[in-house]
């Protein structure tokens, strides 16, 4: 069992089940909605995720039609992301857990949006897309 958080502590979660397929996501979207260089995401099933938000602070934003990214309201902090053609699945933030993670990243994904000034030096697989695995 994985537990985590957002910045402020406002909402708090469990995950009840492993994380697969985490990846390094380069894209601009995820860029711009992480305020780094990449975003670190991983498959987990939606009913592993038991979230509290006590303080009703957990809201999204629709970036596409069915596409939803969830942050809190209070600190900004982003905790996970859904997407309507996978609806048994969402995708963890892995910089939201704060327990120790045992799986690892498989991979670099669209490295060709990376920004200009990133230098990639890691020895995992690099995709100008999404890894093989998930086409």
């Amino acid at each position: 069992m994985y537990k985590g958080s957002c910045l402020c502590g406002s909402i708090q979660f469990e995950l009840h089940g492993g994380i697969t397929d985490p990846i390094y996501c380069h894209c601009s979207l995820c860029r711009k909605a992480s305020g780094s260089a990449f975003a670190a995401n991983g498959y987990v099933n939606k009913t592993d995720l038991k979230l509290t938000d006590e303080k009703a602070t957990l809201t999204y934003y629709e970036s596409n039609v069915g596409k939803r990214k969830y942050f809190c309201s209070a600190c900004g902090a982003p905790i996970y992301s859904s997407n309507s053609t996978k609806p048994s699945k969402v995708r963890i933030r892995l910089g939201a857990i704060d327990s120790d993670i045992i799986e690892r990243p498989i991979s670099h994904n669209f490295v060709t949006s990376k920004g200009n000034w990133e230098e990639l030096e890691a020895k995992l697989p690099m995709y100008d897309e999404h890894e093989p695995s998930r086409k």
